[in-house]
């Protein structure tokens, strides 16, 4: 408890550390504006040129990047961002051509009054990401996307044309301060558009975490202190500057941001991640987890996975991206080669066809199976008069010739206990002719012992039970800890069974031998007694099965 509510003072430290830096330009501002003196006049067009130039040239690169993110997975927030970058850049931009001598002799109306523009038509867009657009609405976005982003830049030509050509109201010369007329007004609706962007992003920062969506947010505020600036200011003085630098300062922040989430993650949809929609990051995940499966199919295949990774990258994944997508494949590969010989091959398939919840269900499904028992006649003898050492070693090479012949038949293993084995045929469902496969499985286990047991003639000889009839199949135990079964007296007969015969000989219930049909050989037993039953049970000795 003391650990948690001192990370809950820290953290409460530094959002008041973050709101105290944040604060620092509104106050600088103040002070300007409440002694003029200070608010000195620096006329440096080099400084301004480049300045402007610059942090155009940033915004420029971030409303590339959130764009290409944005296409790759169609979300339409980060359409929205990369749009707000991109007007503020544009606009941007065409102020640098503002600095005298650079197009014009002197700086005109058009060019000087384009940042606040820029910043207005940003802030709209800004609050449109975190609005019923980026969510609920987000099919319009996508659907318009073409015409806003087309749009948007026509606006900015028309403006440096018009600004060039001296056509009313951008021509003449630039007024005292950049914020004149009607976008006066219009600065304070851009304030509160940005603000609430802000807060809507600092939202999405406490629910994902990431360090893009915090200075996305720490931008937004920049940007509303700019626009504040530059509707209050006087050209070329301190105040002035102020809104350059707060604009640099905004859009610097999410540059690095970004560039820190790029080396972590690798991929633009890692830098971008946490601003996405939710449905968005579901696409997401279920590309990249496509992605890993496909090349690790691939390789365990034996084919190169060169044919993937172009594929993927035909799709926009960057080179980084697909670095580490093949060393996840890899480890992939690795875990299911750890991991799938302790699980039934039908849990395995559903975990690798992406039925992984089903398959750690509790519960399960009755169908009709065949259940084979096999274990080693006089094995506890065996066991006594021999070290632990030879036992085992004598269970192994027992096991490399009873497994395959399980697998052949498409068995699906359930459990090894000490000296038996228990196989459960039809257990997904999808082997009509159960029966049948569990028949031959038994009849090949004890042929594939006999060259062992002849190179060992001190060693046990398997005997055979097979049962067929109704269980259920599914998981049993605790969510955290759970086994595969066949739940069910079908399983309990076919150990009974195997427990009647001699070794050598394949014991099975009078419903398989009828389940067999035409084909098959053996000894009637007649009704048999066995443990754990009242009534006698109808019993056969298989001999063959065609």
């Amino acid at each position: 408890m003391a650990n948690d509510d001192g990370a809950a003072v820290r953290s409460a430290g530094a959002s008041w550390a973050w709101v105290a830096l944040l604060l620092l330009p509104v106050l600088g501002l103040l002070l300007l504006l409440a002694r003029p003196e200070l608010d000195v006049e620096w006329e440096h067009h080099p400084s301004h040129f480049w300045l402007v130039l610059f942090t155009a040239a940033v915004n420029v690169a971030l409303a590339y990047l959130t764009n290409v993110a944005a296409g790759r997975y169609r979300d339409a927030r980060l359409i929205l961002v990369s749009l707000a970058f991109l007007a503020s850049a544009g606009f941007l931009g065409l102020h640098a051509l503002a600095t005298p001598a650079v197009l014009l002799p002197h700086p005109n109306t058009g060019f000087v009054v384009a940042t606040p523009t820029g910043l207005l038509i940003a802030s709209f867009f800004a609050a449109a990401s975190v609005s019923p657009l980026a969510g609920p609405r987000a099919a319009t976005v996508l659907r318009w996307r073409g015409v806003l982003l087309g749009g948007l830049v026509a606006l900015m030509i028309v403006w440096a044309i018009l600004s060039l050509a001296n056509v009313p109201p951008l021509n003449g010369p630039p007024p005292a301060q950049e914020g004149v007329g009607p976008l006066t007004i219009l600065a304070g609706a851009s304030v509160v558009l940005y603000l609430f962007a802000a807060w809507r992003y600092i939202q999405v920062y406490r629910r994902r975490g990431g360090v893009v969506p915090l200075t996305v947010a720490v931008a937004f505020v920049l940007l509303a202190e700019a626009m504040t600036a530059v509707a209050v200011s006087r050209n070329w003085h301190a105040s002035w500057w102020e809104w350059h630098v707060l604009m640099l300062l905004a859009f610097g922040a999410i540059a690095l941001g970004a560039r820190r989430e790029y080396r972590r993650s690798g991929s633009l949809s890692g830098v971008f991640g946490g601003l996405y929609l939710e449905a968005t990051l579901a696409r997401v995940d279920r590309w990249h987890a496509g992605a890993i499966a496909a090349v690790a199919a691939a390789e365990e295949r034996g084919e190169s996975s060169e044919r993937v990774l172009d594929h993927l990258r035909a799709e926009g994944a960057t080179s980084d991206e697909l670095t580490l997508l093949v060393q996840a494949a890899s480890e992939l590969r690795k875990l299911d080669a750890s991991f799938r010989p302790y699980l039934p091959s039908v849990v395995a398939q559903q975990i690798r066809s992406g039925r992984g919840a089903a398959a750690a269900r509790l519960g399960g499904e009755e169908r009709d199976v065949s259940a084979l028992f096999a274990d080693l006649a006089s094995f506890t003898t065996f066991s006594e008069s021999h070290t632990p050492t030879a036992v085992i070693t004598m269970l192994n090479e027992y096991w490399a010739v009873v497994v395959p012949a399980i697998d052949a038949a498409g068995g699906v293993i359930e459990q090894f206990a000490g000296d038996g084995v228990m196989a459960i045929f039809n257990a997904g469902g999808d082997q009509p002719d159960h029966a049948r496969r569990a028949a031959r499985a038994a009849l090949a286990i004890v042929e594939a012992g006999r060259p062992l047991a002849a190179r060992h003639p001190d060693w046990p000889i398997f005997r055979v039970g097979v049962n067929t009839g109704p269980a259920v199949i599914g998981n049993v135990g605790v969510a955290g800890r759970l086994s595969f079964a066949a739940i069910g007296d079908t399983s309990n007969v076919a150990a009974r069974l195997m427990s009647a015969g001699d070794p050598g000989q394949v014991v099975i219930s009078g419903t398989t031998w009828r389940a067999l049909g035409p084909g098959r050989d053996g000894v009637a037993l007649g009704p048999t007694r066995v443990k754990g039953k009242r009534d006698p049970v109808e019993a056969w000795v298989l001999r063959a099965e065609s």
